[in-house]
């Protein structure tokens, strides 16, 4: 398979996962019950006969650590090792809403020939029935996410009943209706804007991963910028910058990819360019000290490359 084809692979199947954990007893969290649920069986402290004088402080205390802090801080410190050295690899590879972002960004780009609603559209859409396409597609994965959130809280099982039932309680109904409203906004109109400046998660990993200056990144071969020109001359934009689903200058400096999702979109459509370039795509995955000249300017860069050969 092709990188582009493992990583949807990837995607599909954390999307089915997401969708399918709660029903599956996976994981979730039982609002009913008052605890988490995990690979079918119940996640608590247990620390409910001490509470009524079964036990001691010291009980309790081995407990908390070992089924909360513990597992909490393992948790943590995985995912911080795995985001300084690959930065959002979560995002591009995993997460379940920036799935539905690419979802949006290819259906939109087909029907309206544009990728948000903020760029200049190649040429007008003719017609209602691509609007119409694109909104039903936005509300109804909209819907999927509000009971997708919805299961994690109450039994999934009783939920779909009453869902295909139409007997939904009241509190189920406005949970649903309103986070179906809000999910529609969102992938309309800011899905971008969300995945850069209000998702909390991704922050972090780009916070970290910034912090790093040889983690993984996008570099582009400097040395061989003339081949970059001959890239989609009839378009404003290079077909890399285009392919990103965040809208990032992909041949830029680490600092302007602050919010890089390692998706690969932009080396894919580099290489698609370039295929018939013997010397292959400009665009390439680097670390280390590699990935170090991404954040210098390129004159800096060009400076430093000219002393090295003159002292070889």
């Amino acid at each position: 398979m092709t990188l582009q084809q493992t990583r949807t692979l990837s995607k599909f199947s954390f999307f089915l996962l997401f969708l399918f954990a709660p029903l599956l007893d996976i994981f979730r969290f039982d609002l009913l019950l008052g605890h988490f649920i995990l690979f079918g069986q119940p996640w608590t402290i247990s620390i409910e006969s001490i509470l009524t004088g079964g036990g001691d402080s010291l009980d309790a205390a081995i407990k908390i650590f070992s089924r909360v802090l513990l597992p909490g801080m393992a948790f943590v410190a995985i995912a911080a090792v795995l985001i300084w050295k690959y930065g959002r690899i979560y995002c591009g590879w995993l997460c379940p809403h920036f799935s539905v972002v690419e979802m949006i960004n290819e259906l939109m780009l087909k029907q309206l020939n544009r990728v948000t609603l903020w760029e200049k559209a190649t040429k007008a859409s003719k017609g209602f029935a691509p609007k119409a396409i694109v909104g039903l597609a936005a509300v109804t994965m909209a819907f999927v996410w509000a009971v997708g959130l919805l299961s994690y809280l109450l039994p999934p099982k009783m939920l779909l009943v009453e869902l295909v039932n139409f007997e939904l309680g009241f509190g189920s109904t406005i949970f649903i209706t309103v986070a179906t409203i809000i999910f529609t906004c969102d992938f309309i109109f800011a899905r971008h804007i969300f995945c850069k400046y209000g998702c909390a998660l991704g922050l972090f990993q780009s916070l970290i991963w910034m912090a790093n200056k040889k983690a993984m990144i996008v570099k582009f071969d400097r040395k061989r910028a003339k081949a970059c020109r001959d890239c989609s001359l009839h378009l404003a934009d290079k077909a890399c910058d285009l392919a990103c689903p965040m809208r990032l200058p992909t041949r830029n400096m680490k600092r302007a990819k602050f919010t890089c999702t390692q998706c690969a979109q932009c080396i894919s459509a580099c290489a698609s360019v370039q295929q018939d370039n013997p010397d292959g795509g400009l665009l390439r995955w680097v670390d280390g000290h590699s990935a170090i000249e991404v954040d210098r300017p390129a004159s800096k860069t060009i400076s430093d490359e000219i002393k090295f050969k003159q002292i070889d």
